[in-house]
């Protein structure tokens, strides 16, 4: 059941707001001093705050704001309906701003929406703090929405035997996706084969794929078993799918249809038990439609189909990745290295064709190239030097973009600004509550309620 607090000094007022809240099956509990509100925020949970801001006490709904905003969402009341009395109500923290006489459908859709609002985000925070990392050790790096979001299809698929199509651009990571679905599977203690099937020609692909028996071809000394064979009970992943010609689909789909392969030059089957998940970065519908690949085949593969975002649509991975990234560099050349603001700025604004892997790339060459400890602008590809982008990277505000590039809400804001401050003071509380003007017994309040586990982050150090 939400709890909700209500402060007023108005008896009738407290009474007629506890029982619109009542009616919607939320318990109410209301204070007529600051002093009330304080003693009961310290020995009860409230989902939500509902104070009006003009009080008969020394204290005022804003100072409630100020001291329980960390804690729950507030919405102030007030019977001066101002811009003015909005403006500052929103300047100190408060969710939302209500007027005198309200009306009741009013008062509760804002609290309603207060409460799921909050109640979703801590969600989101708490599964990109628990799942995020169970994937990053397979190489996938990302805690947006949409990465997150990906994560949990991976989870729902890794434990079933169904074929999964894995879709997405060049350089966005599709085999860290293949891996992940097989390092998360019952068959992740037996082998996983990548086979890139744009790579080699049909004739060998098939020999690569199916094996060979001897004298089948010329150099062909001794029976070899093919990459299928070698993925027994374990996953079989073939990339770049949509650049096998029209006779090897047929072999695929024999494969995939009957459970059985043949090798080059023998005309007896060989059962074969390995998960087959395919990848490619070409639209295969089109293809089907366009004639160029087996609608049948394209069928068999995508009975499971997942799509690997750009990294143009999760912009506020690119930070995190770029850190990742630097800090493998600066292993490789014993150096400690970080990032300028402006720096950074170009990261962010620039749109990464070549997603992942492009991104991989130029924080390798900038680590090259830098003089100092910093990357600097000039430290990254020249490509990156171009009016638009650092037109793009002029627009934001602070380095932080990654914090506003998906166009959050505020609460999303300030969990993303404690977690860089975090990441920028080495996880040193007391540093943190510093630079955000704030004690420490608030910073945990915060970290509490953004679900981060400050004593884990400070033992990493």
């Amino acid at each position: 059941m939400k709890r909700i607090l209500v402060v007023d000094d108005d008896r009738a007022s407290c009474e007629l707001l506890r029982e619109i809240f009542a009616a919607q099956g939320w318990q109410a509990e209301t204070a007529q001093t600051p002093a009330q509100a304080k003693e009961l925020s310290e020995s009860h949970a409230f989902d939500l705050v509902v104070s009006d801001v003009n009080l008969e006490a020394e204290e005022s709904g804003l100072d409630i704001l100020r001291i329980l905003r960390d804690k729950c969402p507030v919405i102030l009341v007030t019977g001066f309906g101002t811009l003015d009395a909005a403006v500052q109500a929103s300047r100190e923290g408060a969710w939302d701003f209500i007027s005198k006489p309200f009306k009741v459908e009013e008062v509760v859709a804002t609290a309603r929406r207060a409460m799921e609002r909050e109640s979703g985000e801590k969600k989101e925070a708490k599964e990109a703090e628990s799942v995020a990392p169970n994937y990053e050790q397979t190489g996938l790096v990302g805690r947006s929405p949409i990465m997150i979001e990906l994560y949990k299809e991976i989870a729902r698929v890794a434990p079933a035997r169904s074929t999964v199509l894995i879709t997405g651009e060049s350089g966005t990571g599709k085999e860290l996706v293949a891996r992940a679905i097989h390092q998360h599977s019952p068959r992740a203690a037996r082998p996983f084969v990548p086979v890139n099937c744009g790579a080699l020609t049909e004739t060998l692909l098939e020999a690569e794929l199916f094996g060979h028996v001897r004298g089948s071809f010329t150099g062909a000394v001794a029976d070899r078993k093919g990459l299928w064979e070698e993925a027994e009970e374990g996953t079989l992943f073939l990339d770049e799918t949509g650049e096998t010609s029209q006779a090897m689909q047929v072999k695929l789909l024999r494969a995939l249809q009957e459970g059985e392969i043949r090798r080059v030059g023998s005309s007896k089957p060989t059962r074969v038990n390995a998960r087959v998940v395919a990848a490619t970065n070409r639209d295969l519908e089109r293809e089907v439609k366009a004639g160029r690949f087996r609608e049948d085949l394209f069928y068999r593969l995508s009975v499971v189909t997942l799509v690997v975002p750009p990294l143009r649509d999760r912009r506020s991975d690119i930070p995190l990745l770029g850190e990742r990234f630097l800090r493998l560099a600066a292993e490789r050349t014993g150096r400690r290295l970080r990032f300028s603001d402006s720096a950074l700025n170009l990261l962010m604004a620039y749109d990464w064709p070549g997603n992942v892997r492009e991104l991989e790339n130029a924080v390798e060459a900038a680590a090259l190239r830098a003089r100092g400890a910093e990357i600097a602008p000039e430290d990254l590809p020249v490509k990156m030097q171009t009016s638009d982008v650092k037109a793009r990277a002029a627009l934001s505000r602070s380095p932080l973009t990654a914090m506003y590039a998906d166009l959050v809400s505020m609460d999303e804001l300030e969990r993303r600004y404690l977690l860089h401050v975090l990441e920028a003071t080495g996880g040193n509380r007391t540093r943190a509550a510093e630079i955000l003007d704030i004690d420490r017994r608030t910073l945990y309040r915060m970290a509490e309620r953004f679900g981060i586990k400050l004593e884990e982050r400070e033992r990493e150090v």
